[in-house]
């Protein structure tokens, strides 16, 4: 039995209906699952994004860090520097004072007479030579005569040998000197300065580590006390 172009279009109009829907459906689908994977890529990407901007601050925190410590080691050292010129500077002034107070030995008549006998035998053993000559300030050629004239027969009979000590007349001591000699070998090559400064700063030297302790205390970092 045909069917009348009414039936043919009511079953049309179903078929687009229900084409219509399926359509629709697809549509939904398609925009869920679109928008399902836009979700996951801006999760990913923000994701991302944050490590970037975490690693990026850790690393200036790092990098900030760092150089608070240089900063706080750089000042310390200046610290450091500066204590260690204050102590210098300490001993310095220390060293000129008592510079300063060498002119007052030679005042003493009798006890610079004594110094400078001791003087001149410890040259005499220190150079161990028959022939030196001896340099000294010119107002004490009598006392460093005197000196000599004592010391020979000391000597002689120490190192069983004998000794000629001559006194320069040409050429003395520097009147900033405060007293003491210096002796030389008999070619001049060979010196000895036992001159009351070049005495008082071996003995700074020798004693600086016990000046220090008793200014400054112990140094903690000192590992060897000898």
């Amino acid at each position: 039995m045909a069917l009348s172009d009414a039936d043919v279009q009511k079953q049309i109009k179903h078929m687009m209906a229900f084409i219509e829907q399926e359509a629709n459906e697809k549509a939904e689908e398609i925009d869920a699952k679109a928008e399902e994977e836009f979700n996951i890529e801006k999760g990913r990407l923000v994701q991302t994004q944050r490590l970037k901007i975490m690693e990026y601050y850790e690393k200036k925190e790092k990098q900030i860090d760092q150089q608070k410590k240089i900063q706080m080691s750089n000042l310390m050292n200046q610290a450091r520097l500066k204590v260690l010129k204050t102590r210098d500077d300490m001993i310095a002034d220390l060293l000129t004072e008592a510079r300063q107070k060498l002119a007052d030995i030679a005042k003493d008549h009798a006890k610079y007479s004594e110094l400078l006998e001791g003087l001149v035998l410890q040259g005499f053993y220190q150079l161990l030579e028959p022939k030196v000559t001896i340099r000294c300030r010119q107002q004490d050629i009598a006392m460093v005569q005197a000196a000599v004239q004592k010391n020979i027969p000391t000597y002689k009979e120490t190192v069983k040998s004998s000794i000629q000590a001559r006194i320069d007349q040409d050429r003395f001591l520097s009147p900033n000197i405060c007293g003491g000699i210096e002796m030389y070998n008999d070619n001049g090559k060979i010196k000895v300065a036992n001159t009351l400064e070049s005495r008082l700063d071996l003995m700074a030297q020798q004693m600086m580590p016990e000046v220090r302790e008793k200014l400054f205390g112990a140094n903690p970092n000192r590992r060897f006390l000898d």
